[in-house]
């Protein structure tokens, strides 16, 4: 008996992603039987090494810095989360937006944000002449579409997991302008092909981009209130979060500490979600959009409105300066990037400690940013020991 692939529930908008009306694959494979594309696509992320590796990745504290901070993972699964809610009212696609979710930060080093910048740093310090450089530099949404186009190695007909051009489109949130010329070159009129010639990314993509905002906001006040580095005193400076703490206490009196602190944050994400449903409908109704195409020919449609979006900022500049700018976190960020720092000068005059699978790319630059990029924390500061001696963090 045939078996028909398996379909949301949902009804979806004229201007939704279907998969069935799919860009495709770079590799051509027979339709799964139960499963639709981006249904595929979603599980192949998941069941992917660099999926589960995001497990030991730093979001703003390091892993071992304590059990119960977010890491790449349970940040990934949250935006997934948001994201799919904030789908389903707008009759986007679920299944879409989930794997965007969940493949978005697959390229990201080992120590965020300050290994990723120390990588860049690393690649662009070089010439072209020197080590065969590809002149690519070092960009973690770059390495993402990397990882799933041609780092992953789990089928016998392609490397990769062969993604559809949709979600490898949404992976793709930034690129220089350099390397989507180089990324066309490759792929003309591809998922690189917005950033020369205008234009979006479905709605879909968009969707994903506000829902990872929206949980790493949320997510930092928890983990730096969790931390020390924050207080909820230093919070009341917050226009955004005070609103809420207030509305929290009104409707409970008596909360104080944690629980006042989650529910803070539980009533901002709910409203922030509903202040992006409501305005991208109104948005989307006024281009009277019949088609996910039609959304591409657009400015990006899917925003907060213009009060919760200067609200939003505020709270970001104010996690910069007093979070992720913190004595501590900088102290962190300065061994962070002299880790990644020395072990990338150590395989670049030692090829021979990479491991051979890595020595495959033709560039032995790319190859050891590959190998770095992939690592975990703990396997970082553990081959910075052996490689060195030192103990970078005690």
């Amino acid at each position: 008996m045939e078996r028909a692939p398996e379909r949301s529930l949902q009804a979806l908008a004229p201007y939704a992603s279907d998969p069935a009306q799919s860009r495709g694959r770079r590799y051509p494979e027979a339709e799964a039987p139960t499963r639709t594309a981006f249904q595929r696509d979603r599980d192949r992320v998941i069941h992917s090494t660099a999926f589960r590796r995001l497990v030991y990745k730093t979001q703003v504290f390091l892993n071992h810095e304590g059990d119960l901070f977010r890491t790449r993972l349970t940040h990934s699964l949250e935006v997934a989360q948001l994201g799919r809610s904030i789908a389903r009212s707008l009759q986007l696609n679920e299944d879409l937006v989930e794997a965007i979710a969940l493949a978005h930060d697959l390229g990201h080093t080992p120590f965020g944000h300050a290994g990723q910048d120390a990588l860049n740093a690393c690649m662009q310090s070089l010439t072209p002449s020197e080590h065969a450089v590809d002149g690519w530099g070092f960009e973690h949404n770059l390495q993402s579409l990397r990882v799933v186009d041609e780092l992953e190695e789990r089928y016998p007909a392609f490397d990769g997991l062969n993604l559809c051009f949709e979600t490898r489109e949404g992976i793709l949130k930034h690129c220089s302008r350099s390397n989507a010329q180089r990324l066309e070159q490759q792929e003309p009129h591809g998922v690189a092909a917005r950033f020369l010639h205008g234009g979006s990314p479905s709605l879909e993509a968009q969707l994903c981009n506000l829902a990872d905002e929206i949980a790493y906001n949320a997510h930092d006040i928890d983990d730096g209130v969790r931390s020390g580095l924050l207080t909820l005193e230093q919070l009341d400076d917050v226009p955004l979060f005070e609103h809420y703490r207030q509305q929290a206490l009104q409707a409970h009196p008596a909360l104080a500490g944690r629980r006042l602190l989650f529910e803070s944050i539980r009533l901002m994400l709910s409203d922030q979600v509903y202040d992006v449903i409501d305005h991208t409908r109104m948005r989307v109704a006024e281009q009277a959009l019949d088609s996910a195409d039609a959304a591409r020919l657009k400015p990006p449609l899917v925003a907060f409105s213009p009060a919760m979006r200067d609200r939003s900022q505020v709270l970001k500049t104010f996690l910069l300066r007093n979070l992720y700018r913190h004595p501590q976190v900088m102290e962190t960020t300065s061994r962070a990037r002299r880790v990644v720092s020395d072990l990338f000068e150590r395989y670049m005059n030692a090829p021979q400690e990479l491991p051979q699978a890595h020595g495959r790319s033709q560039h032995h630059a790319r190859a050891v940013a590959d190998y770095i990029a992939g690592m975990t924390d703990r396997f970082a500061i553990k081959e910075h020991e052996r490689l060195f001696g030192a103990v970078v963090f005690p």
